[in-house]
């Protein structure tokens, strides 16, 4: 048996989908587009929604709207994607990383005030893996020092925090629909916001800085005036291809969450059991959208002393289920463990030891709404087989 660590769901809704604008013929970014925008709108609570060609990008359009440049800073958790800190550093500005809570993974609210300098102007918490950052206390702290907050909501399609959807509550939440999340577009991202400003800014700046999207152009009268540009911007437009098929992705949103919640709490009941394998905390007030299920091992606490030997077993741990046919990845990479950050800002492993240890001794196990109890039963029987001593 081969378990892939996850896989996208599709049928003739989809199929159907991607016909539609070979059919009209408008395969740039367009209605379908413009549909899928307002249906994400509605679900999440934005007033605003604007899709991208990737998360990436919507990042990068969140840093340039809200006006970061060379000299600033912005405050980022080392164990993220390194996406987070790319968009910083294209803009000339560097990212000035904090650790995280080893229980969820996700930002450390108590190091974020003392990160702060007289250049910083952006607060960018993680939601990883379909759990929210804290963010009341981190709304407060950006209040207190008139920062902007900017969530990267990549992994958090289905994610709550107090009711409210994901990157609702900051000035710009940004999403991504790489295979590996809940919906898909194979490639794709979207920025919400509830500030009109920002959202023109936006419209613009990933049209070129066009003063008119492609679709109001040609629906207008005089269509064959070219709009004008008021701005330098970008193309990071997602085209209507992506735009339909996430509408269709977007009829089936519910039922997939409900499919790989259900999986996830199956785990959930397994490793109840075992006490080398800690899944990610959820805080009583967050729910979560399980674009990945995370665990750390633990078969001891780990230290700067011990992460090494617990790494090692970690690692023969996801051999021997690759020897299985079974998939699994580490959450994500600790950024200041990676080369470019490394070496530029001179950052030792040790000096954020919980994203260390996140990023040596986190495993992922296969998830996905068409999971079978055959299949998740197989990687439970293989977790039991291959347990590490502890």
């Amino acid at each position: 048996m081969r378990i892939p660590i996850t896989k996208p769901f599709f049928g003739a809704e989809e199929l159907r989908a991607i016909q539609i604008p070979l059919e009209t013929g408008w395969v740039v970014q367009g209605p379908k587009v413009a549909e899928f925008e307002r249906r994400f709108a509605k679900y999440s609570g934005a007033s605003f929604a604007l899709a991208t060609t990737s998360c990436t990008s919507a990042l990068h359009l969140a840093m340039v709207a809200l006006g970061v440049g060379p000299g600033d800073e912005v405050i980022i958790p080392s164990f993220t994607w390194v996406a987070t800190a790319n968009v910083v550093e294209m803009q000339g500005a560097r990212p000035v990383i904090v650790d995280i809570d080893l229980r969820d993974f996700n930002i450390a609210v108590d190091q974020i005030e003392r990160a702060i300098t007289a250049r910083t102007k952006v607060i960018m918490p993680v939601s990883l893996f379909g759990v929210s950052a804290p963010m009341q206390p981190i709304l407060e702290v950006a209040r207190q020092h008139g920062l902007k907050v900017v969530e990267d909501a990549a992994c958090a399609t289905g994610a709550w925090y107090d009711g409210h959807h994901a990157g609702t509550l900051a000035d710009i939440g940004c999403f991504s629909f790489h295979p590996r999340k809940a919906i898909t577009t194979g490639e794709g991202g979207l920025l919400i916001t509830q500030d009109a400003g920002i959202a023109k800014c936006v419209q613009s700046l990933r049209d070129h800085g066009a003063s008119k999207s492609d679709l109001a152009w040609h629906e207008s009268a005089h269509s064959y005036q070219l709009p004008d540009f008021d701005m330098v911007g970008y193309n990071y437009r997602m085209t209507d291809l992506q735009g339909s098929l996430d509408v269709a992705q977007m009829e089936r949103l519910e039922w997939i969450l409900e499919q790989r919640t259900k999986r996830a709490q199956r785990y959930d009941q397994f490793l109840k059991e075992i006490e080398w394998l800690r899944p990610q905390a959820l805080p009583s007030n967050c729910k979560h959208g399980y674009q990945s299920y995370v665990c750390l091992l633990h078969t001891q606490t780990p230290t700067l002393l011990n992460w090494q030997r617990l790494h090692a077993q970690r690692n023969a741990l996801m051999d021997a289920l690759e020897a299985a046919g079974i998939a699994t990845r580490p959450g994500t990479h600790a950024v200041h463990l990676l080369g470019f950050y490394r070496e530029k800002y001179e950052i030792q492993p040790e000096d954020f030891p919980n994203a260390l240890f996140a990023d040596k001794l986190t495993l992922t196990l296969p998830l996905y709404a068409q999971m079978t109890d055959e299949e998740q039963d197989y990687v439970i029987t293989h977790l039991l087989k291959n347990s590490p001593k502890i």
